[in-house]
């Protein structure tokens, strides 16, 4: 296990913790900040991602193999595991466009899921806000999807 600094989970208490709070943009936004003050920047956690061969993996697997020394599994696994769970709650539409926010987050990572992203996905996805908006409702409704679904998408796997 590799030796952090700072006591990891003394800034989100337990491994239940930090699974609640990467699962909403938000607070992962506000946790990555906390590790930033504590000398623990976005790029050494992605710097153990490559030492511990785990570039496929999101960060979450990375904070948690550092913490609590887990298996990193990868975002594609991760998508396997809990996509049922996700589209269930879902319309076709809605289905839809988490299954093409869900492709770019297996391509490119936690930074795809962030909530200031989710105009470029739908203008990605639909080419306009109008369009997209016509599909799945006006943005507010598409913003409270998007950052559910991400409650389901960091469930403990089962073993």
């Amino acid at each position: 296990m590799i030796e952090a600094p700072f006591a990891l989970p003394e800034l989100f208490g337990s491994e239940e913790q930090l699974r609640k709070i990467w699962a909403s943009p938000i607070t992962r936004r506000d946790l990555l900040n906390k590790l930033e003050q504590q000398g623990c920047s976005k790029s050494d956690l992605l710097t153990v991602q490559k030492l511990i061969d785990a570039e496929n993996s999101d960060l979450f697997d990375v904070l948690e193999y550092v913490a609590y020394a887990s298996t990193p599994i990868s975002r594609a696994e991760r998508v396997s595991a809990t996509e049922n769970n996700i589209y269930a709650m879902l319309n076709t539409a809605q289905r839809d466009f988490i299954r093409f926010v869900l492709h770019k987050y297996v391509e490119g990572g936690v930074d795809e899921l962030d909530d200031s992203k989710l105009s470029a996905m739908m203008m990605a996805k639909y080419h306009s806000l109008d369009d997209a908006e016509r599909a799945l409702g006006d943005v507010g409704e598409v913003r409270e999807l998007f950052i559910a679904f991400q409650q389901h998408l960091y469930q403990k796997m089962a073993a």
